[in-house]
């Protein structure tokens, strides 16, 4: 993969949104911020200034999957599905879901290796492993790259 562009990488909180971005190649993915949540206007435009900011062509969102859930029960991921509904309607940027199992867990291991407070959030090293696990897929071969 070369020079397909830089992407920006989501993970939805009911609190605050992470986010980062990856490098021009879409090879490395870094943490860019944390949005403190207050309205979806508000955080919307946030997050559409970051992207035209850092210049990115599409968007990775991260989607909590499940897997206990039976049909019918209302999960985190209908909640963040909803949202990107709603938050597709404010960008002209391509959007794309990306499977965020433990990345919660693997963003707190981060977050003690780069010596962060115990209270302090790394929401935004949650969206930095959301978007390299992604951008780590495309180089495999086991998604394809997102499409303006």
């Amino acid at each position: 993969m070369t020079n397909k562009g830089r992407l920006l990488g989501i993970d939805h909180g009911l609190k605050r949104i992470g986010l980062a971005v990856s490098d021009a190649s879409g090879l490395i993915a870094r943490e860019l911020s944390i949005i403190q949540r207050t309205s979806n206007t508000a955080d919307f435009e946030k997050i559409n200034r970051a992207a035209k900011e850092q210049r990115v062509m599409g968007i990775v969102v991260g989607l909590p999957i499940n897997s206990e859930a039976k049909p019918g029960d209302y999960t985190q991921g209908d909640t963040v599905k909803r949202w990107i509904e709603r938050f597709a309607q404010t960008t002209p940027l391509p959007i794309v879901t990306w499977d965020e199992q433990l990345t919660s867990i693997d963003a707190h291991e981060l977050a003690i290796q780069k010596k962060r407070k115990m209270r302090e959030p790394y929401d935004d090293l949650a969206a930095r492993l959301i978007l390299q696990s992604y951008l780590d897929a495309v180089r495999d071969g086991l998604t394809s790259f997102i499409e303006e």
